[in-house]
């Protein structure tokens, strides 16, 4: 006897500009989505709710601490906090932790790597990056471009003590050549920004998306959307600028105003990016100071910043998965996805509350 779990919806299969693509019911058999009845004996558990696909975080660090690495342990239960919540496909967007052995564990969500950061040297957060001159960053990023997973993570700007405040790390040239590179191997580019001097150097030279760009203004916000430029604002990270702002006050009071002020409009420059056009997909930054399992925050996050519910569910689903070239709830597909008592679309705040996450086709874990 074949067990099944028959998910008497509404499924929310898909959202585009036409609308949203819901089935009245499904199936998963053997692990796999199906919208035909099944024929045959079969052991049936029901589990009734809106259907969305497995969240994505498409910006968080498993394997990593406020210190750099963790354990296999540590990095294991990171990645079970993410599943419990509902994410169910991380991009890691940086850790200096080798977390392969993830894919061999059926009850662990799959993850996109981006390889550990690449930073300038004495311009990052201690023991998470790759520290190095301009002139290694090409050798750097194709070494990290064939150890990820089609992606590689640059540190566009941090602060520089000597200025007081944030600048860019990297020369125009060196940018564009490593993100050449990158593109030769076949890797998509992104970049930890928060300022915004660094961020035309970053489009002119290719880049393909930005986390945080919480430093986007009227005139790179046009480039961006002319250039399809992503941004992964991680508005649940921005949140800590005040606290971050108030340690730096004494020593650097330029770059404390700054983190102030670039707190202060996050919102306003998260809702100009999307009205200008620029994709937006949600991205916690875990792992680092912050814990893992915030993605229905971090969606709630974008709806307080002027994002219609159904977008930024998009942003974390059905937009997210094409975006990273993965499957949602398509026929055949295995089955990654999450049950709501209520329908998300009209009350985001639902999503703290699963009733239930199934993972490669089993539920692992019940509200």
């Amino acid at each position: 006897m074949t067990d099944v779990l028959h998910l008497t919806g509404p499924v929310l299969v898909d959202h585009t500009d036409a609308g949203t693509d819901v089935r009245d019911q499904a199936w998963v058999v053997g692990g796999r989505l199906t919208f035909e009845r099944p024929t045959g004996d079969h052991d049936v558990t029901t589990l009734d709710g809106w259907v969305l696909p497995g969240f994505v975080d498409a910006h968080c660090h498993v394997g990593l601490d406020a210190h750099g690495a963790v354990d296999d342990a540590t990095a294991e239960q990171q990645a079970l906090q993410e599943r419990q919540a509902g994410a169910l496909l991380l991009r890691d967007a940086g850790s200096a932790a080798d977390t392969r052995w993830i894919d061999d564990r059926e009850d662990l969500p799959r993850i996109v790597r981006a390889g550990r950061h690449i930073a300038r040297t004495r311009r990052y957060i201690r023991n998470y990056a790759h520290e190095i001159e301009p002139e290694d960053l090409v050798a750097y990023v194709r070494r990290e471009a064939r150890r990820g997973d089609g992606w590689v993570k640059l540190v566009g700007d941090w602060i520089d003590r000597e200025v007081g405040d944030l600048t860019p790390c990297w020369p125009a040239d060196a940018l564009r050549a490593a993100i050449a590179a990158a593109h030769e191997e076949g890797a998509r580019v992104t970049a930890h920004c928060f300022s915004e001097d660094s961020l035309p150097d970053l489009a002119e030279a290719g880049i393909d998306c930005v986390e945080h760009a919480t430093g986007l203004t009227a005139q790179t916000t046009a480039l961006f959307a002319e250039r399809g430029i992503a941004v992964v604002p991680t508005l649940v990270n921005i949140a800590t600028f005040p606290g971050i702002a108030a340690a730096a006050e004494a020593k650097f009071p330029v770059y404390a105003a700054h983190m102030r002020d670039l707190h202060a409009r996050r919102y306003e420059t998260v809702r100009s990016a999307v009205e200008a056009g620029i994709e937006v997909y949600v991205g916690t930054d875990a792992g680092g100071s912050l814990p893992h399992g915030l993605v229905g925050q971090e969606v709630a996050e974008l709806v307080t910043a002027g994002l219609p519910p159904v977008q930024a569910l998009s942003a974390a689903t059905w937009a997210a998965r094409r975006w990273l070239g993965r499957p949602g709830l398509g026929e055949g597909e295995e089955a990654d996805l999450v049950v709501y008592p209520q329908d998300p679309r009209t009350d985001v705040g639902v999503l703290a509350s699963p009733r239930a996450v199934v993972l490669r086709g089993r539920v692992v874990a019940a509200g």
